[in-house]
């Protein structure tokens, strides 16, 4: 006997279709061609007279409105089977009810969940019309997730000690559970418990493994150092949560480089007490009696003994009268290395390279570290590309804003200059790994895309020498080293095929970044700045004591001003002979360098001037003393490196 069918409009978290599938069974899909007994067909639809609101920024409920409507999908076709389960997952406080919905074929009839103003009083009050900060309330949910999940009912300090250290091993979870709520701003209880529920990680599977004892106990040192920095920056969000919003410039930005700023410079500046943290635990925890779980929370207690909310205030007040809050948005990926460009293939296997206190990141997965450093973006990088999570040697790679490696989302880290260059800094300084190389990103305003131009030779030239990493042989010459050990050359995609001399220079590339995390065919429309360009320069040589301040403005300025492209490409190679000449000339120029004439700089710095005069739409965003500053830094920097190539010619 066949079922009863009928038409469902959804319009909250039943249009996730992981939780439309978990309730009912059933999936949906709008392409007819995809439908089937399990596959539900679903269009665009539009519930007149209704508003959809959230008290709770948990769950949606549709109220009546005379003058509104609510988007939503009409699911055809629903069997009673799956509607009674559906009554259930929607509980008490809805009522079904028939309605008729407006799609592109006109009127449909269909059942609704909806709500009445005298039940949504009842729940919540004369302000259930008013939403509640999603996050804060998502996150208290966790909390409490946990609370009920590890030691229940113990209410002593050290089952709390351990709940927030079972947090901690969860902080990608969370952060992608919070990242969901652009899409739908309700997350379902089913949904939480269902990503939250998983086994606690373990690293005893290594303890009787003879290649990874030896680094055990550094891994261990830095998961602590790693804990003790989320904690001060989760005390830092607490505490200075208000302070944090007013010194934040614009919701595009990650909202945490901040307060991970502050909490570096906290852990940077405190490196006595940090280090007794970690060698009072090695010492007195022996890797064979302990877990993971023990070592996150033994630096969980340490964070509470040396937190000082006095010397944080200090730190976030020096960071407010240092902003330099330009208009362009701004990221850095930093590298880092104890065996320098050796850290992948095929130079690892060339120079035989071993890193002697990591292995080369081999067991940064084993031992969470991807989780634990979600808030720097940490990640291994071995430049194959690949995002799983199977062991990988590469370079230890760090970007504030990445929220997601996967699913390619990041958000800029700031727009201001001097707080990009301090984060840089402090992260080198933080992880104590030999700094290799360091990309800055830009993000691309509209009216860019698609008109960039190929930088000169002479352009390319001036940057080398500001961010390429001059350094002087045992001859005593000056050469471009990231040029000269072929850091930022790689073989063209087909070279195998083709030609195996042939290589491109990955000197600055466009790509496209997302935040958001919606899906096209089904979710909401992303937002109109969900998808952006990002102009990234890869030449840069990372150094801990270097200042990237001005160069970070030069970029700015030269990308405001001249559009940069790419530079450069294996399809510009191919295509073009007078670049083929210009990269060897390049080349030749990097191994040897000669002076850039005075026209060259003057044009240079001219245009990085331009630049920045305009970045406010035909006018300066920066004090005209910082921009005055920037471009002495940049043109003394230039000027000095004709002087040192005179005196290192006249010595040879």
């Amino acid at each position: 006997m066949s079922q009863a069918k009928v038409n469902l409009f959804i319009y909250g978290s039943l249009r996730e279709p992981g939780i439309f599938k978990s309730v009912s069974g059933l999936s949906f899909t709008q392409k007819p061609s995809r439908t089937d007994e399990e596959t539900l067909l679903a269009e665009p639809a539009l519930l007149p007279h209704y508003r959809k609101v959230s008290p709770d920024n948990v769950y949606f409920y549709a109220v009546s409105a005379p003058s509104s409507k609510i988007e939503g999908l009409v699911i055809y076709g629903v069997p009673d089977s799956a509607m009674a389960e559906i009554d259930k997952y929607e509980g008490k406080r809805y009522d079904r009810e028939s309605v008729n919905v407006n799609t592109a074929g006109g009127l449909v009839a269909a059942q609704a969940y909806l709500a009445s103003h005298e039940s949504m009083k009842k729940h919540f009050g004369d302000r259930f019309h008013v939403n509640l900060i999603h996050e804060l309330w998502l996150r208290k949910r966790i909390a409490k997730f946990i609370k009920k999940h590890t030691r229940p009912g113990e209410r002593t300090v050290d089952a709390e000690l351990e709940r927030r250290a079972d947090r901690e091993l969860l902080g990608t979870t969370e952060r992608d559970l919070v990242i969901s709520h652009y899409r739908a701003d309700a997350v379902s209880d089913y949904y939480l418990e269902h990503e939250l529920d998983r086994p606690r990680p373990s690293i005893k599977h290594l303890y009787d493994d003879v290649q990874a004892q030896a680094y055990i106990e550094n891994y261990l040192a830095l998961v602590i150092k790693q804990t003790l920095l989320n904690q001060f920056e989760e005390k830092i969000q607490s505490r200075y949560r208000f302070e944090l919003e007013h010194m934040r410039t614009s919701e595009r930005y990650f909202k945490r480089s901040i307060s991970i700023l502050a909490a570096l410079q906290m852990m940077n500046a405190n490196t006595h007490s940090v280090d007794l943290v970690i060698a009072r635990a090695v010492e007195t925890m022996p890797y064979s009696k302990y877990d993971l779980i023990d070592y996150v929370k033994y630096a969980v207690r340490a964070a509470d003994s040396i937190f000082d909310p006095r010397v944080c205030r200090a730190h976030l007040e020096r960071i407010r009268s240092n902003f330099q809050p330009g208009l362009v948005p701004l990221g850095a990926e930093i590298e880092l290395s104890n065996i320098g460009y050796a850290a992948v293939e095929p130079h690892r296997s060339i120079h035989k390279k071993i890193d002697p206190v990591y292995d080369g990141f081999r067991y940064f997965h084993d031992f969470r570290l991807d989780v634990l450093s979600w808030k720097l973006g940490g990640y291994i990088d071995d430049h194959t590309g690949s995002t799983d999570y199977a062991r990988r040697l590469g370079f230890l790679e760090l970007a504030p804003g990445r929220l997601n490696i996967v699913g390619e989302l990041s958000r800029p880290a700031t727009a201001d200059p001097w707080l990009l260059n301090q984060l840089v800094h402090e992260i080198v300084v933080f992880y104590n790994v030999r700094p290799h190389s360091l990309h800055l990103s830009f993000q691309l305003r509209k009216n860019q895309i698609g008109r960039q131009k190929v930088l000169p030779l002479g352009f390319v030239k001036c940057l080398l020498i500001l961010g390429g990493g001059l350094q002087r042989r045992n001859t005593g010459k000056l050469w471009v080293s990231r040029m000269g050990y072929d850091e930022i050359m790689q073989p063209f995609p087909e070279a195998e095929q083709r030609d195996k001399h042939s290589e491109e220079l990955v000197f600055a590339r466009t790509s496209r970044r997302k935040w958001y995390l919606g899906e096209d065919e089904i979710a909401d429309k992303p937002p109109a700045q969900a998808t952006t360009y990002i102009q990234q320069y890869k030449f840069i040589r990372l150094e801990e004591r270097a200042n990237y301040e001005p160069l970070i403005l030069c970029l700015k300025g030269l990308q405001l001003a001249y559009n940069p492209a790419d530079y450069l490409s294996a399809e510009q190679l191919k295509g073009s002979r007078k670049l083929r000449q210009q990269y060897k000339d390049l080349k030749k120029w990097a191994a040897e360098p000669t002076p850039i004439s005075h026209q060259i700089i003057n044009r240079f710095v001219e245009t990085v001037h331009t630049g920045l005069m305009n970045e406010g739409h035909h006018k300066p965003v920066h004090k005209l003393h910082y921009i005055d500053w920037a471009l002495s830094a940049i043109d003394v920097q230039l000027r000095m490196f004709n002087k040192q190539l005179g005196k290192s010619l006249n010595v040879s």
